[in-house]
């Protein structure tokens, strides 16, 4: 704790005092960027049950910082970590309880600075999967690669937009399947001048492997607020899986989120 605590401290020292200087309406708009200027930390709880014959479960909590660098003037690269710690019961028929890290997914975007023609913000670069997982029923024992991508329009109150990447493996575990999956993320979210924001997304993979969907559809209620000047979000929603493998998930699952926002 006292290591994530001081984590945070830095991040606050390299924002300075420019979170007094923003509204939190303006902040909480940011946030439903991808590739914002803006330093930030979510701590991103999701539930989802009925995996395989035993009903099994996964909660997973998604640590997920977003750090932008500036390159010069006119170009940033923004890197997005993806790093799951999950606990998971019978998700492969009668096959225990399992608790550690999962695959990291590390992205990073190449994005100008200034929005585009007809305000278009958009990004893009590599995306990498990391085999981090501690158990095989938490990762895929592979290292994969790939492009990622982000295209979004900001309007008023409206974010709307779509990120999305492919990874292919290259190395790994030999006895292990490859990975060939297209991930994609429509969003649309609208922002209310007292920093409330809703968002309507999906985050759908394809398995080109197995010639699968997992489509969860996301609705998500989230409120910015400031303690003191430190912004911090706070998200509750519910997702429904419209379309998953035999072996799960399905039906409804949930997700909260807790994120730290250090603008620059």
């Amino acid at each position: 704790m006292m290591r994530a605590g001081a984590l945070l401290g830095a991040f606050g020292v390299l924002a300075g005092s420019a979170s007094a200087q923003e509204s939190s309406a303006d902040l909480a708009k940011k946030l439903s960027n991808p590739v914002a200027s803006m330093i930030s930390v979510p701590f991103q709880f999701n539930y989802d049950r009925g995996f395989g014959p035993e009903d099994g479960h996964r909660e997973t909590l998604n640590i997920q910082p977003v750090i932008p660098f500036s390159i010069n003037q006119d170009w940033n690269i923004i890197s997005r970590t993806i790093m799951p710690v999950i606990w998971q019961n019978d998700i492969a028929g009668p096959s225990g309880s399992q608790f550690g890290l999962g695959d990291i997914t590390q992205s990073l975007f190449f994005s100008p600075k200034q929005p585009g023609p007809g305000g278009l913000i958009w990004g893009l670069g590599p995306a990498f999967l990391i085999p981090t997982a501690t158990d095989e029923l938490t990762g895929s024992g592979k290292w994969g690669a790939g492009p990622t991508g982000v295209a979004l329009k900001q309007e008023g109150p409206w974010t709307y937009g779509m990120l999305a990447n492919h990874i292919w493996s290259f190395a790994g575990v030999d006895d292990r399947p490859d990975v060939n999956s297209t991930f994609l993320q429509p969003f649309l979210s609208y922002t209310t001048h007292d920093a409330w924001t809703f968002t309507l997304n999906t985050e759908s993979t394809y398995d080109w492997e197995d010639d699968q969907w997992s489509v969860p559809v996301n609705l998500m209620i989230a409120k910015l607020v400031k303690f003191d000047k430190q912004p911090v979000s706070f998200t509750a929603g519910v997702r429904y899986w419209a379309d998953a493998p035999d072996s799960g998930p399905e039906g409804l699952g949930f997700r909260l989120a807790v994120t730290f926002l250090f603008p620059q």
